[in-house]
């Protein structure tokens, strides 16, 4: 379920500010919108999956408070 090199480095390009921009909160929220993307297909394939289903919280716990973040910051 974590995302291979290839698709992470193509939404770091596509997303990053300026050269060599890993962490800045735009790339962390794509990066965070792919894996919830998904680790959503899986639950629709494995609906028990109580582990999976807890870790997608936690990562849309995330995205939802970095996105508070930049909007925050934006203003």
């Amino acid at each position: 379920m974590a995302l291979n090199v290839e698709k992470k480095s193509s939404i770091i390009k596509e997303y990053q500010l300026k050269d060599k921009d890993t962490g800045s909160t735009g790339v962390q929220i794509a990066i965070l919108t792919a894996r919830i993307k998904d680790i959503s297909s899986h639950l629709n394939k494995h609906k028990q999956d109580k582990h999976s289903r807890h870790g997608l919280l936690k990562i849309v716990s995330k995205r939802r408070k970095l996105i508070k973040y930049l909007k925050k910051i934006s203003k």
